[in-house]
């Protein structure tokens, strides 16, 4: 039977989510209908996070900012506005506090064409949970022997990227095009355990209970100049234009972008919109359009 797409239903599992034990359960065998990771192998602790050999307990920073382990995806064929708005699926934090996406959600309704994102949901794991996650994602999850890079097999793919602080080590792993066939490549079998991986944090949200939705306090606006949409009128008496500036790291965001409060999110009057928006059309105090987009600033994020 098919749900309808307004009103999915979550599964309600007593104990450690979902999720946490099939990673674990995984770690033993492999997923039906695909190829088995390379079982457990061992890991240079200086170089990929590792369990401790004294307690078997993998060491964390413990702070409600420091990311322990985050997923994000994005790039590919998509339109500008969402380039501006892209924000992690899966973040795990240092406290045990989750911040994800329900990526099998649908959308908000988009009957104004600002183009609404859905709204981020937050649980705490306990660390016997955190312990077992990323112990499963370090070794059946193919983190722990993969490499920072793998080459990309087409253009205008999304990236995916895996970014796990423990275990005495930071490590990031990036993969453009995961999920494709990579035939009999030396790299496929650690590809294919990342997909799985992959695949299981995109489904966190049908394994956990006492989810709530997350409400940031801080936000990241983003302006870009020239719309072909109707404008509306400009908001803020006290921001203009170039208030909005675009980062001088390489690194961070390629849009002139601005920390904006919840009070002047509120301003804008719109409704929906816990999970950020990516086109709204506003014409400013010097006479010009743009278009404003806005997504949700994470605890660990500055602007």
């Amino acid at each position: 039977m098919t749900l309808p797409a307004a009103r999915r239903v979550r599964a309600r599992l007593p104990g450690v989510p979902a999720l946490v034990m099939v990673l674990a359960l995984s770690a033993c065998t492999g997923a039906a209908g695909t190829a088995s990771a390379p079982a457990s192998p061992t890991v240079d602790p200086g170089a990929s996070p590792a369990a401790s050999p004294d307690t078997g307990s993998i060491d964390h920073a413990t702070g409600a900012t420091d990311v322990v382990f985050r997923f994000e995806e994005g790039g590919g064929l998509v339109p500008m506005g969402f380039f501006a708005t892209e924000a992690p699926v899966f973040t795990l934090y240092g406290d045990g506090r989750v911040i994800f996406d329900d990526v099998a959600a649908p959308m908000p309704p988009d009957a104004d064409g600002i183009g609404r994102i859905r709204p981020y949901w937050t649980v705490t794991l306990s660390e016997e949970e955190i312990q077992a996650f990323l112990s499963a994602a370090i070794s059946d999850g193919g983190l722990g022997v993969a490499k920072e890079t793998f080459p990309p097999i087409g253009a205008d793919m999304p990236t995916s990227i895996f970014t796990i602080n423990a275990g005495g080590a930071s490590k990031t792993v990036s993969v453009t095009g995961l999920g494709a066939d990579r035939g009999n490549e030396p790299d496929a079998p650690v590809l294919r355990a990342l997909a799985r991986l992959a695949d299981r944090i995109r489904g966190f949200a049908t394994e956990v209970t006492d989810e709530a939705v997350w409400v940031p306090d801080r936000w990241r606006g983003v302006l870009t100049p020239d719309t072909l949409l109707p404008p509306r009128a400009w908001p803020w008496p006290g921001i203009e234009p170039a208030d909005f500036v675009q980062p001088e790291d390489p690194n961070g965001p390629r849009f002139p972008i601005r920390t904006m409060t919840s009070a002047e999110v509120a301003a804008l009057g719109l409704t929906d919109i816990d999970g950020g928006f990516s086109s709204l059309a506003l014409t400013a105090p010097d006479g010009k359009a743009y278009l404003f987009a806005l997504r949700p600033l994470f605890p660990d994020e500055n602007r």
